[in-house]
């Protein structure tokens, strides 16, 4: 199946409903305007269809390799990493005095959308890069953004986020890797690492390691981590390679899917280090890099969704049995099935809204650091905030049930391999766990992000609904707009409740307990919010006399179809929102087990 990226459903996405247009008035991107944003979308669209989709398979079927201390990149990888990097796609967003193009941050994700869709697994290795290429600029030294940035932006070096111990996952506070004094200003690196994506590779001549561990006096737990430097070279004075440090993979997992990607068993044996940023403070500097890695896995799984989808709407147009209830026709195309169709609309607007959520958080991002004033500066990266954990666990969740969808719309056939439905659903899967599971992005979202102002985001982000909702009778009437002011209800009153609980003495169980359904009941409304501003825009455009009409039309019809299948569900979302703690604590072992 030939992917073909998304271009037009991608700008609509960044203009129409993230308001990239909101970016570009803030004047911080000077070389941005809307012709670049087409021809960034064009560029990357057919990189990705040209080169990276047709290694996807073969990135399958053979994998990276493991030999003699190092890992080599699966068939045709380094040659396209190499080519990634000529065209400057490590540094759209990086900063000029780096040597990036200083672009919006969510024209960055957009283009990298169609990478992760056309071959995930290569994905992940730039995608990390542009994570440590934030941390840097954000917590480096003078030093170390010299020597390191500017080789990150230009993507002759690649960067790997080192956090995940065997007994210290989620739980970093566990982690026991050591950084001692060396006396010079460096420090030895000392501890084993595990599920390091990229960690080892053949496509560039170094990699930047940034690693958590102790230092010698470093007080227990979370507060006794800081964060270091490591590169697979050490690097001299006049910026050419020396003597390789010490540090190597001792093996990759063999994993269910990305095959392609080296998750690598990294052992440091005395490595040479550089302190980034405070000691002691490495947990914060490095959420820097993970949330940044966290909006991109969003990304991820709208990349993956769309192309699980392309792959299934391909095959339903081809495959033919049984009448058409519509047409007559005798052995019609599948897609003129009820269900079918049904399902592949369902598709079609979760992706959609998948897109524009990660996409408006991208859009949030850039305003919390570029907007005019210090109140919408605020409120920006208050939005950015609340939407990171949405973006990245909700948009996941797609990832894995479209292509899940894919695989069914198949039938038999999507469960053998030669067809290409299953690699999608083996390559999704792994999105909801890394980076933070969905289930911790919940906790986050409830923990933190909801209360962190006082709830007054949350409230922002109702108050905008309320303002869509307002305009929606113009081209609804009837069960699309009472489905989407219920779901707004359902939203506001599971908001008010977890702050109320959040609130009480005996509150955390409640909160802990409603953490998994309040993040999809925010993305399901949040989405739907996103679909109806889409609508409202089409209808604009339809009015002037602008626009394909067809397509146009198919936005108003989408809303619809999410509004039918996934905003009538909020009632149920809210239920288990209230279900509580104590309901939960008598699941206990004994009855789960008996």
């Amino acid at each position: 199946m030939t992917y073909r990226a998304p271009v037009r459903d991608i700008a609509f996405a960044l203009q129409a409903v993230a308001g990239i247009d909101h970016v570009a008035a803030t004047g911080a991107f000077p070389d941005y305007d809307t012709d670049v944003l087409g021809a960034v979308l064009e560029a990357a669209a057919q990189f990705s269809e040209g080169v990276l989709a047709p290694l996807n398979r073969i990135g399958d079927q053979k994998g990276s390799t493991y030999a003699n201390g190092s890992v080599t990149a699966a068939p045709g990888f380094a040659d396209a990493y190499r080519q990634f990097a000529a065209g400057g796609w490590t540094g759209l967003s990086a900063p000029a005095h780096a040597g990036g193009q200083q672009l919006p941050k969510a024209l960055e994700l957009a283009a990298y959308e169609t990478v992760h869709a056309a071959n995930m697994a290569f994905g992940l290795c730039p995608m990390l890069s542009l994570a440590a290429i934030e941390a840097l600029e954000a917590h480096g030294t003078p030093s170390q953004k010299e020597i390191y940035l500017s080789k990150l932006v230009s993507g002759e070096w690649t960067g790997a986020m080192v956090l995940t111990e065997p007994q210290a996952g989620s739980d970093l506070g566990a982690l026991t890797a050591t950084a001692t004094p060396n006396g010079d200003g460096t420090y030895a690196l000392n501890g084993q690492k595990i599920f390091i994506t990229w960690g080892d590779h053949d496509a560039t001549d170094n990699i930047v390691h940034m690693v958590l561990a102790r230092l010698p006096d470093a007080p227990p737990g979370p507060k006794g981590i800081s964060l270091f430097l490591a590169s697979k070279y050490l690097v001299k004075e006049d910026g050419t390679l020396g003597d390789r440090n010490g540090f190597r993979p001792v093996g990759v997992e063999h994993k269910l899917g990305i095959h392609a990607s080296p998750t690598c068993v990294m052992a440091y044996e005395g490595a040479t280090a550089e302190l980034v940023g405070q000691p002691n403070q490495g947990l914060a500097h490095m959420f820097v890099m993970m949330n940044a890695a966290r909006l991109a896995v969003g990304v991820e799984g709208v990349g993956i969704a769309e192309r699980a989808y392309q792959h299934a709407l391909a095959y339903a147009s081809e495959r033919r049995q049984g009448r058409s209830v519509w047409t007559g026709e005798a052995n019609a195309p599948i897609i003129d099935h009820p269900d079918v169709r049904r399902t592949l609309s369902v598709m079609k607007a979760k992706i959609a809204a998948a897109r524009a959520i990660c996409l408006s958080t991208g859009v949030a991002a850039d305003l919390a650091r570029h907007a005019a004033t210090e109140g919408e500066r605020r409120r920006w990266k208050g939005r950015e905030d609340l939407f990171t954990p949405i973006a990245k666990a909700w948009s996941t969740d797609v990832g894995c049930e479209v292509a899940s969808a894919g695989v069914q719309i198949h039938g038999g056939m999507g469960f053998i391999e030669e067809t290409g439905a299953a690699q999608h659903y083996r390559d999704a899967r792994i999105a909801p766990i890394y980076e933070g599971t969905n289930g911790i992005q919940a906790m986050d979202l409830v923990g933190r992000k909801l209360s962190m102002d006082g709830g007054q985001s949350a409230r922002d982000l109702i108050a905008d609904m309320k303002i869509t909702l307002a305009r929606l009778p113009r081209l609804y009437s009837g069960k699309p707009v009472e489905r989407f002011a219920a779901a707004i209800t359902a939203v506001e009153d599971a908001t008010l409740w977890l702050l109320d609980r959040k609130a009480a003495a005996d509150g955390a169980a409640d909160v802990l307990a409603a953490a998994d359904a309040y993040l999809k009941l925010l993305g399901d409304v949040a989405g739907g919010w996103m679909l109806a501003q889409g609508a409202l825009y089409a209808r604009d455009q339809l009015d002037g006399g602008q626009g394909d009409p067809t397509w146009l039309e198919g936005k108003i019809t989408l809303y619809e179809v999410y509004a039918a299948n996934v905003l009538g569900h909020a009632s149920s979302r809210l239920a288990a929102v209230g279900q509580g703690g104590s309901l939960l604590e008598r699941m206990s072992l004994d009855v789960l087990a008996g």
